[in-house]
Order: C-alpha cells, then sequence, then structure tokens
C-alpha cells in the first residue's frame, strides 16, 4: 500500500482534498488504511474526532444549515463499510462497488443532494479487502458473462485517491478477473498515482466534462476543464481504456456554441491513444421536486433552470419521477451531440443518451 503523496499543485492549478476535520471510527484504526490515513492526519494537524458510526455524525460545527453543509462537505469521515450487498448500477454498470461516500465538490444540479440528504460529508471506508473479496463473488455468480463495477455512483473517488489510494488497489485486483471490468467516472484530475498501476485494459476510466458555461456556473470546487482533459491524456497514454461523460447537458443561451467548441476542444487535444478505445455517455439536466427544494437552499444564488412548468415529468424504475427535458429539446441535444462526436471521433461508441 502506497503512503499518501498529496501532489504539489502548480500556479493556477486546482489543490488536492485536504479537510478541516476528520472523524474516525475506533475499529477502522484496526486496518493499516486506517492507520495510514490517521497517521496522515496528525502529520498535517487536521482536527480530528471519534465517533460510534460513519452513518452518523451529529457533532458537526456550524450555526445554520447552510453552514453545517458546507463544513460537512470539507469534513471527512474514516470508517469500515458493513454492509457488503452492492446495489446495481445500470445502465452504466452491473453494479455499484462502494469505496467512498460523498463528494467534495460543489456541483449545483448533482443528485447527490438528495440521495445523500443529511448525510453530505465525505466518507471513505478502509476495508478494501473485504470489498474486493464481496466482488469477486459477483463475478463468480455471473461467469462466463462479464461483470462490470462503477466505482463512483456514490463519489467522485479520483477527488479522494491521494488520500486513500483505494482505486488503486480495485485497478490492480481488477486486473487479475478474468471476468471482472472496473469503471469510474470523475471531475478531478488526480491521477498521477494510477498510471504505473497493473490494469490489463481491465478498467475505464472516464471523465466527466461539459461546455464552458456549465463548468463555470456550475461547477465549483472541481478540477478545470483543461486539467481534466490533461489527466484524460495521461490515463490514454497509459493504456487504459477512456471514456467521456457529458453530463448533465443543459439547454441554455449558445448551447449549440458551447458543445460544438467542447468536442472539438477534445479532438484537438487528445492524443491518438485516446481514439483507440473512446466512449461517450449522454445524460441530459433532470432534477425532481425534493432535489429542486434542497439545492435552491443550499446555492440560492443558483442559475440552474429548474422549472418544472418547461420539462417533462418522467417515471423512474421506483415508482418516483424526475423533470428531464420535453421530446423535442431532448430530440436536439441527443442528434446534436451524436452528430459532433461523429464527426471528430468516427470510432467511437456512444454507449446510452438518457
Amino acid at each position: 500500500m502506497r503512503p499518501i503523496a498529496l501532489e504539489r499543485p502548480g500556479a493556477g492549478r486546482s489543490k488536492p482534498f485536504v479537510p478541516d476535520l476528520v472523524y474516525f471510527e475506533p475499529d477502522s484504526l484496526h486496518y493499516p488504511k486506517g492507520e495510514r490515513i490517521m497517521e496522515w492526519v496528525k502529520k498535517e494537524n487536521i482536527p480530528y474526532r471519534m465517533t460510534t458510526s460513519h452513518n452518523r455524525i451529529t457533532n458537526l460545527p456550524g450555526e445554520t444549515e447552510l453552514e453545517k453543509y458546507k463544513i460537512a462537505k470539507r469534513t471527512l469521515v474514516v470508517g469500515i463499510r458493513k454492509t457488503l450487498k452492492f446495489d446495481t448500477s445500470k445502465p452504466s454498470a452491473e453494479y455499484a462497488i462502494p469505496i467512498a461516500t460523498g463528494c467534495m465538490g460543489h456541483c449545483h444540479y448533482c443528485y447527490l443532494q438528495t440521495t445523500l440528504g443529511a448525510k453530505p460529508y465525505v466518507r471513505v471506508y478502509v476495508n478494501t479487502d473485504e470489498i474486493m473479496d464481496a466482488a469477486r463473488g459477483y463475478i463468480q455468480e455471473r461467469i462466463p458473462q462479464l461483470t462490470r463495477f462503477e466505482a463512483a455512483c456514490t463519489s467522485d473517488p479520483v477527488g479522494l485517491e491521494p488520500i486513500t489510494g483505494s482505486l488503486r488497489e480495485l485497478i490492480e485486483f481488477m486486473a487479475g478477473q478474468q471476468y471482472g471490468r472496473l469503471r469510474f467516472v470523475t471531475k478531478f484530475h488526480h491521477v498521477d498515482s494510477l498510471l504505473d498501476a497493473r490494469h490489463n485494459g481491465h478498467t475505464r476510466i472516464r471523465f466527466s466534462v461539459n461546455d464552458k458555461y456549465v463548468i463555470r456556473s456550475f461547477e465549483p470546487a472541481t478540477s478545470t476543464f483543461e486539467e481534466r482533459i490533461e489527466a484524460a491524456g495521461k490515463v490514454a497514454r497509459a493504456g487504459y481504456p477512456l471514456g467521456f461523460i457529458i453530463a448533465p447537458i443543459i439547454w441554455h443561451d449558445g448551447w449549440e456554441d458551447g458543445y460544438a467548441e467542447l468536442i472539438r476542444s477534445l479532438a484537438q487535444t487528445l492524443p491518438a491513444e485516446a481514439a483507440r478505445d473512446l466512449t461517450f455517455e449522454l445524460i441530459q439536466h433532470r432534477f425532481t421536486k425534493t432535489a429542486k427544494s434542497t439545492i435552491e437552499k443550499r446555492y440560492p444564488k443558483t442559475k440552474l433552470e429548474m422549472d418544472m412548468d418547461k420539462r417533462k415529468y418522467k417515471w423512474g424504475r421506483w415508482g418516483q419521477g424526475k423533470y428531464v427535458y420535453p421530446d423535442e429539446q431532448a430530440g436536439a441535444l441527443r442528434s446534436f451531440l451524436s452528430e459532433r462526436i461523429a464527426e471528430h471521433f468516427p470510432q467511437a461508441s456512444i454507449e446510452y443518451f438518457t
């Protein structure tokens, strides 16, 4: 297991996440990863406290709900993942593999605003050996079919990798699984520790990208577009299968120019290796009534359009609906992006539009 080593950012570069406060479950310190994180916390003089459960942090500082939310996003909780039954993760993969929950980013539209509810703090799990053993069981159940695992359903693990090293462990584990594959997506550029990992082509690293208006307006506390593309180039040169998620696709004034520039910039910047095995996933902006209420409380000055009268109500699999763009707008977004991708990346595949 590699020691924690936060890269030194250059001038104008996004800094790696360093929490303002850390909580530890006592039993997490019985694991090498937990011990290592505690050593780092003490070395960096980061305040820390003990907690009985990573699922229940009741004494977060802050006077108001908004202040507590902002502090929670700068709080790291180190615990043990006790539930080793994996959730499904369609359409991206068969299962979500849980190595972290929560994100330090402040993307206004993020679905974690509601799925994590009152627990916006960032949790990492130290029992990765047990998590990988559970994954092995899921793989064996489905042989001879491939089983794909998504590591970024409830977090952005790349943003946490300088602290945990968990992705590198998963990558090297999955390299040895004939019928197992790993996937994750990120808005962060901290991939250097993954570049020399043994991956055997079994891990697809995807970057979440968008046009400049969306990144500038709705994605605070994430890596810049330029940093993400630079990291994508590194990943491609290291032989990883590469992908991009364009999400959420937002209808705004000038969206055609913005998304055309996005695809053009990818084509101009990426190395030739990137086109070898490239995928795109396209996800239009959607929200629920609960998300709208939560987002407006947490980001009261947001420019995010959430007018239910301008949207189509789409029922979900679990009986809860979401507001998406009407068919005509959704069709225009899909056609435009598909055409631009085909123009600049004729060998790439578009896995889905939703």
